[in-house]
């Protein structure tokens, strides 16, 4: 079954592959070849991939990722996401063998030194929202703030096959925020993950308050008067970065990539997948592609 409508499913390579790493290694047992290639996070890779395939039935499908950890967000804060540990050992070979598999499969694989596959994903949600529905598949929330009556974010729920689907309607039902205003959160709470700080003393209950109030970080700035003297003299204290960490929230939807709509098609070469999941000893998914 296939939809009569077209829709574009934009794939977050990494939120995938660590998240079907750690969902296998945590046991202590990594799946490896009969040579000792370590294939469990490609393996968790394929089923959550295949998943979200069978169930969102996307017309095109496309890839991003993140090259190397150095962007453009590391030259504004040498903090940003400096408290991320090094790739297990186990997961390092396993990068560019992932990639032979999407390949393998005919999707695209985009990624742009110095940006992070969320600008990407950003940049090509833009770009095929014009014509079609777009879905973002991820584990990451930050991606929250890219929906749009066009662009839906898939979030990967644990348990296999568990997605939270959001629309501009869902996020404000659940969250009582716009997409925009969700990026102003950032700002205000900072983000203990990517390492940077917000505005000191500011957490998330407060955040969502202000913002409610007063509907973006301009509106909290225009009416400073209106504010309690302890967190007025906090956003005093931290007002720039307060705007660095908004600004690096903010995902970038302007990114120098294209990606053809045709070169992205779901259609699949069984045969060419035969043949790397051989490769890869995945006899059994071989059931996943029929």
């Amino acid at each position: 079954m296939t939809q009569s409508k077209q829709s574009i499913l934009l794939v977050d390579g990494m939120a995938l592959l660590f998240r079907a790493y750690y969902a296998t290694a945590y046991g202590g047992y990594i799946r490896k070849t009969s040579t000792g290639t370590p294939t469990n996070a490609i393996y968790g890779f394929i089923r959550y991939f295949m998943d979200a395939i069978q169930k969102f039935e996307p017309s095109h499908v496309v890839c991003c990722w993140d090259m190397g950890s150095n962007t453009f967000r590391t030259e504004k804060f040498d903090g940003y996401k400096a408290n991320r540990d090094s790739a297990p050992e186990d997961l390092v070979p396993q990068f560019s063998l992932i990639k032979e598999v999407v390949e393998a499969f005919g999707v695209p694989n985009i990624g742009l030194t110095g940006y992070e596959a969320d600008d990407c994903i950003g940049t090509l949600a833009r770009i095929y929202s014009e014509s079609m529905s777009v879905y973002i598949l991820t584990g990451d929330h930050d991606m929250l703030q890219l929906v749009s009556d066009q662009v839906n974010v898939i979030i990967m729920k644990k348990g296999h096959g568990n997605y939270a689907l959001y629309s501009p309607d869902v996020l404000l039902e659940e969250k009582g925020l716009t997409p925009e205003q969700f990026i102003d959160l950032k700002g205000l709470m900072g983000d203990t993950a990517d390492n940077y700080p917000g505005v000191k003393g500011i957490g998330e209950k407060t955040a969502i308050k202000l913002i409610t109030e007063y509907g973006s970080v301009e509106g909290i700035l225009d009416n400073m008067e209106s504010l309690t003297k302890s967190v007025r003299s906090k956003i005093e204290a931290e007002l720039d970065m307060l705007h660095l960490s908004r600004d690096l929230a903010r995902i970038r939807c302007d990114v120098p990539i294209t990606c053809d709509l045709d070169s992205c098609t779901w259609e699949v070469n069984t045969e060419t997948v035969r043949s790397k999941f051989e490769e890869l000893e995945f006899q059994s998914l071989m059931k996943l592609i029929g």
